[in-house]
């Protein structure tokens, strides 16, 4: 397999398990942020949302930069925008798959949920380790 180059499946097996531990402390900022600027602070839901994906996308590209991929490439900020966008291009994904599994197959909103993020995990991962941690 061509794209597996030039680690081992055992190798990208470990990181994408700790791609997945980034990607739950993720999860942790992104809902606490949100929780606590639109509980606590009472912004908009919209902004607070804003508010917590952003910084929880931004946290796991430093834990993932660092840690899963243990990547040193200099150009930080390319990088950090090339993970950025498929982060977004990952919510997109995400909320398409909740569309499609809650209007149209009337899924309950929180199975769609869980596996709108299966899906994205597989996403984001194939697509930072071929594109942003080369």
């Amino acid at each position: 397999m061509v794209f597996l180059y030039p680690h081992t499946i055992k190798d990208m097996l470990a990181q994408f398990v700790k791609f997945c531990v980034v990607g739950a402390s993720g999860t942790v900022i992104d809902f606490g942020l949100t929780y606590l600027f639109k509980e606590k602070v009472h912004l908009n839901k919209y902004i607070s949302n804003s508010i917590g994906f952003l910084s929880a996308a931004t946290s796991n590209y430093i834990l993932n930069r660092i840690w899963s991929f243990e990547n040193h490439n200099p150009a930080i900020g390319e990088q950090y925008m090339l993970f950025m966008s498929i982060s977004l291009l990952g919510l997109l994904i995400n909320n398409g798959v909740i569309y499609l599994l809650t209007k149209k197959l009337h899924m309950n909103f929180y199975v769609a949920k869980v596996i709108a993020t299966g899906v994205v995990t597989l996403w984001n991962f194939v697509m930072n380790y071929l594109f942003t941690f080369r």
